[in-house]
């Protein structure tokens, strides 16, 4: 009897520590999985900000739509069901067939369904008595506009989240936060009706408002499909920015990306060329050069040299297109009209020097990000003075022996256009109802300086290699560039150039500056790249409502 009562109180100590273990030591632990086991918790999705170009018109907005879920304990007919969701929502019947048997009480069926497809298939399982299904509220990414101005959006994730282009760049913008609903669920993870629900609502994203102008870039990016094959290029670009502001309308790259069907996007389509490549520029740069020694009061537009029929730029004799046979006097502005490589490297080796030259391309910014609101910026390839050799400066005279994104190129001219202020370029102008500044730093050049250049490139427009991209009764600056692009085996490959050309109007008050580039051409700027500038310069003075010069002088 002693030995029970001794055996009971034993037991009694065991089963009270296991209660005393169970109840203070393990109970927040046991409550939080029960807890779990009797609870489903879906996410609400916030709506992301809608994406405007600069005259109201929807470029991305985000729509209500479904995730379709499932909870295989509670499907009964598991063929029946799988027939209806491959029938209506596409995908194979075995694929549904092993989601909807498995040994779970959850399962995505599909997300980001629109409205009108759910409803079809809430009326197919209705009809056929098939449970199991639920769906929750989500949204989903759309464009109006289809492909038209995919590279510069960029791509959101099924998460919501912005994956490349704008979308990433200003993900925490158009991002909300999102919500989640708590459910009640019974022994096989059903949700009891009437059960408890906690939900936390989502907060919206913000929207945001582009300097895009959705007319002007539905425009250029065809004419660039179009002058790509025609002038059997590598690949182009087109950037439209007003030059005082920094304000991009317009930019795109080929191939381009249609963000409306992805199945038909590779990486190369998500990547703006204007802004992540470099290449050597060619004679847009001799903007830069005759700016730095117009700047440094070594020369003015009418200042004359005599310029021989080729000149030594290290171990390569430098010569010019007309192939002359004679040495030339030559103003500066006869010098950029005529588009003379041997000018520009006797300019820097011989008047402007290695260093002044060197400080005026950096100032300009060349060799530097612009800081433009987009991912993936490069800083080029461009040597600092103390790295120079023989031929560094009278190469990059003429825009070779440097390798940039042409987004600095247009920067550099927007300087130029706008009395000597160096720019950001950008897209975004509003944040919700916040104006958002980007003010313009002190540049390179004085308002005097810049004004001779402009009345240079007018020339250069006027009588020059820049004649093929004239708008009629518009009053242009601009500057042509021809640039050799290096070859993988060593040297410059043999006619494949990148062809550009480069202007603002109307040059005494600028409001719009037109980049265009065709990279792996055969032909010189003035027949490849001036029609296509033309084109869209003509756009743009159009979209933007600016009027004709009343003078062009």
């Amino acid at each position: 009897m002693t030995v029970t009562r001794r055996g009971f109180i034993a037991l009694f100590g065991v089963v009270a520590a296991r209660l005393f273990y169970l109840q203070i030591v393990d109970g927040a632990d046991l409550a939080s999985a029960a807890e779990s086991n009797r609870t489903n918790v879906a996410t609400l999705h916030a709506k992301r900000g809608t994406i405007y170009d600069r005259n109201g018109n929807v470029l991305a907005m985000s729509i209500d739509c479904s995730t379709i879920y499932c909870n295989p304990q509670n499907v009964h007919d598991p063929s029946g069901l799988a027939t209806v969701l491959a029938s209506i929502l596409g995908g194979e019947y075995n694929d549904y067939l092993a989601d909807v048997t498995k040994d779970t009480t959850f399962v995505y069926v599909q997300r980001q369904v629109d409205a009108d497809v759910v409803k079809r298939l809430k009326s197919e399982l209705s009809d056929k008595d098939i449970e199991g299904v639920y769906y929750l509220d989500d949204t989903k990414r759309v464009y109006p506009y289809g492909g038209t101005c995919g590279q510069i959006l960029g791509v959101v994730g099924t998460d919501g989240q912005g994956i490349t282009g704008l979308e990433l760049q200003y993900d925490d913008i158009l991002t909300g936060t999102d919500g989640e609903m708590i459910m009640e669920t019974g022994l096989g993870g059903t949700p009891i009706a009437g059960g408890t629900y906690e939900v936390t609502d989502a907060v919206n994203g913000t929207d945001v408002i582009l300097g895009i102008d959705v007319n002007i870039q539905e425009k250029a990016e065809t004419a660039l499909v179009d002058a790509v094959k025609t002038y059997k290029a590598e690949s182009g670009s087109i950037l439209v920015m007003n030059p005082k502001t920094g304000e991009i309308h317009c930019a795109c790259s080929t191939p381009l990306a249609n963000v409306s069907d992805l199945s038909t996007v590779d990486s190369d389509g998500l990547t703006l060329k204007l802004v992540s490549m470099s290449y050597e520029p060619g004679s847009v740069f001799k903007v830069i050069t005759t700016s730095t020694g117009i700047e440094a009061g070594l020369f003015d537009s009418d200042s004359t040299y005599p310029i021989p029929e080729t000149i030594q730029v290290g171990d390569d004799t430098v010569t010019d297109d007309d192939s002359r046979d004679y040495t030339m006097d030559m103003t500066i502005r006869e010098m950029l009209r005529r588009s003379s490589n041997v000018a520009m490297a006797y300019l820097v080796q011989e008047v402007i020097g290695a260093k002044t030259f060197s400080k005026g391309v950096d100032a300009f910014g060349i060799g530097h990000k612009t800081g433009i609101d987009y991912p993936g910026e490069v800083e080029g390839i461009v040597k600092a003075y103390e790295d120079y050799d023989g031929s560094t400066a009278g190469s990059m005279a003429f825009g070779q022996g440097v390798a940039v994104p042409m987004i600095q190129i247009a920067r550099a001219f927007s300087a130029v256009a706008n009395g000597g202020s160096l720019v950001t370029p950008h897209f975004l102008a509003m944040k919700g109802d916040e104006e958002v500044e980007w003010d313009p730093v002190a540049g390179p050049i004085s308002k005097d300086t810049a004004d001779q250049v402009t009345d240079m490139m007018r020339t250069v427009m006027k009588e020059g290699t820049g004649k093929n991209g004239q708008v009629e009764g518009y009053d242009i600056a601009g500057k042509t560039g021809t640039g050799e692009q290096s070859s993988s085996e060593g040297g410059y490959a043999e006619y494949n150039y990148t062809a550009s050309l480069c202007g603002f109007a109307n040059a005494s008050d600028p409001q719009v500056l037109v980049y265009v580039g065709l990279n792996g051409v055969a032909y010189l700027a003035k027949d490849s790249a001036a029609p296509l500038f033309a084109t869209i310069m003509s756009e743009a003075v159009t979209d933007l409502n600016i009027p004709p010069a009343t003078s062009t002088t």
